[in-house]
C-alpha cells in the first residue's frame, strides 16, 4: 500500500491537509463549532466528527461529499469507526476529556 502525502489534522471545527514532507497547508475546510474534530481516513474516505455531526470529505480536495446532522442525538464528542478499517479515538476522547475536567478543577481552584 503507497503511503499517502497528507497529514489530516482536526482542530477547532475544521479539517486541515497538510503535505507530510513540508507541513504545507494543501486545504481546510470548516466544518461546525469550535471545537475537537475527530478524523478517519478509510479506502480512500476521509470521515469527520464534529459537534454531534458526521462528514465525509474528499481527501485530495477537502470537498464536503456527504453531511449527516445526526439529529436527536446531542453535540457530545463521537468516536469514528470504520468497517474493515484500523485506528481508535478513544485515546483521543480520553485526552479531550481529561483536559476538559482539569481546566474545570483550575478553574473551582482560582475561584476559591
Amino acid at each position: 500500500m503507497a503511503r499517502s502525502n497528507i497529514v489530516f489534522v482536526g482542530i477547532k471545527g475544521s479539517v486541515v491537509a497538510l503535505d507530510r514532507a513540508t507541513g504545507t497547508q494543501i486545504w481546510s475546510t470548516s466544518l461546525k463549532g469550535a471545537d475537537l474534530v475527530n478524523v478517519v481516513l478509510c479506502d480512500g474516505e476521509l470521515f469527520a466528527a464534529a459537534r454531534g455531526e458526521m462528514f465525509c470529505l474528499d481527501p485530495s480536495t477537502g470537498h464536503i461529499r456527504w453531511h449527516n446532522p445526526l439529529k436527536g442525538y446531542g453535540y457530545g464528542l463521537m468516536t469514528i469507526a470504520v468497517q474493515g478499517g484500523t485506528g481508535n479515538q478513544a485515546a483521543v476522547i480520553q485526552k479531550h476529556q481529561r483536559q476538559k475536567e482539569a481546566a474545570a478543577a483550575a478553574a473551582a481552584t482560582s475561584a476559591s
